[in-house]
């Protein structure tokens, strides 16, 4: 008997032993994995590269899942129902609606690249760490109140007591960033961010604000089907009163990047701003800009229907159905917006200026040309025009093309040569 007991409590020592090494296996797998999540924790950017239009997306990784976000699709912070990471391979899945979407990439080169694959078809996606909100807290931001709820805005101030003369600067086309960057496209050019730098510099405030659904302004975006342009008009005049009703600054004026120059010309009467800049800015209705644009990359059919659906659409209707192709441009939750857009005409929003204005385009502009700079121009006779022979679209020197596309993802490129000197000389005179 006592034998018995003496082989039982043997063997369930033997037993306790065992369970605690695999405890300690466990432990040290949980911890191994934990840590080779640490490598990939934190908010990524990038897009899938779907036809016709790359979609943006946003990852947030933690040490035991992740989220996926789609801006254009109003998909927010959706959980991944797995995350495997054996560095370098990553797959991460999610189930939405009863569909799999599913993310198989490499981390290489402090990138995520691989194939996203949904019912069956697979494109390409990269993944960029985000840094866009590094440093907020070094920096001074203000709100006020739009429709919708608060508005947040970066200031930069010259050094000095004041007051300044400020400029609110408004950012281009799609989900584009105060900085000037587009979640479209991997990497960062900060643009808008070095134009405000240089500002700041030479003694000149300015503010500068993610737009509606985009950054620290997401939340304002609500349903795409409800968006109009004239809501971006309305953000940029209330920023303006806000200016011209403090006692830090003089004169308050607008400076309008692309589609930010047509925003900002009819925002600049609608709010008696001081000054208005365009740099970059379509001298032509967007239609036209538009479909010159699609005319390099679309086939004859869908270009004969792109042109019966603007037509529609200029007549104030939305169309019902579209090609899969066109689908990312004309899509139904869009084409309010659109109407609402083709509404304005840039040449008689800029005529309509009783301010100084400065009109500014780049000759290595392959998206909207130096000639409509000068169509802008002479819609407005007293307007100073500046035409700057290798500024691109993101308005960085570029030599040649082969350069081009490099540039909208390089921080580090400068400011082409004449921008900046334009821009003080015409605000300090």
């Amino acid at each position: 008997m006592k034998k018995n007991l003496w082989m039982g409590s043997l063997l369930m020592l033997m037993l306790l032993l065992l369970l605690a090494a695999c405890s300690e296996d466990d432990k040290d797998a949980t911890t191994e994995e934990a840590n080779s999540m640490e490598k990939i924790t934190g908010s990524w950017e990038g897009a899938i590269q779907v036809p016709n239009q790359p979609l943006p997306i946003l990852v947030e990784f933690e040490k035991d899942g992740g989220t996926l976000s789609i801006p254009l699709q109003e998909l927010s912070a959706a959980p991944f129902s797995t995350v495997e990471f054996n560095d370098p391979e990553l797959v991460f899945e999610l189930n939405l609606q009863g569909q799999v979407l599913v993310f198989d990439g490499k981390l290489e080169d402090g990138k995520i690249r691989g194939d996203f694959t949904q019912q069956g078809q697979a494109f390409p996606f990269e993944l960029i760490p985000r840094t866009a909100e590094e440093a907020v807290d070094e920096s001074e931001f203000i709100e006020i109140e739009v429709a919708g709820g608060l508005m947040k805005a970066e200031v930069e101030m010259p050094k000095g007591e004041g007051p300044f003369p400020v400029m609110v600067i408004l950012a281009g086309s799609g989900p584009t960033d105060r900085d000037g960057n587009s979640v479209m496209i991997p990497g960062k050019n900060d643009s808008l961010k070095m134009v405000a730098e240089e500002m700041a510099a030479n003694g000149i405030a300015s503010i500068r604000y993610d737009k509606r659904g985009v950054g620290m302004n997401q939340a304002l975006g609500g349903n795409e089907a409800d968006l109009r342009f004239d809501d971006y008009i309305a953000d940029a005049a209330a920023w303006v009163d806000h200016l011209k009703s403090t006692d830090r600054f003089t004169d308050v004026g607008i400076i309008g990047h692309s589609e930010g120059s047509l925003i900002g010309m009819a925002a600049a009467k609608r709010a008696s701003a001081d000054l208005f800049i365009s740099i970059a800015g379509a001298g032509r209705p967007i239609d036209e800009v538009l479909m010159e644009q699609l005319a390099a990359q679309l086939p004859e059919d869908l270009m004969n229907e792109a042109w019966e659906i603007i037509d529609q659409l200029k007549r104030g209707e939305q169309v019902a159905t579209v090609s899969p192709h066109l689908q990312s441009i004309f899509r139904p939750s869009v084409q309010p917006y659109l109407i609402s857009w083709l509404a304005y005409h840039p040449q008689e929003e800029v005529a309509a200026l009783n301010m100084p204005v400065l009109i500014i385009g780049g000759m290595a502009d392959s998206q909207v040309p130096a000639s409509d700079a000068e169509s802008l121009h002479a819609a407005h006779p007293k307007s100073q025009l500046l035409i700057i022979d290798d500024m691109n679209h993101v308005l960085k020197m570029v030599l040649d093309k082969s350069e081009n596309e490099a540039a909208y993802s390089n921080p580090d490129l400068p400011l082409a040569d004449g921008l900046m000197e334009g821009i003080v000389e015409f605000l300090i005179d």
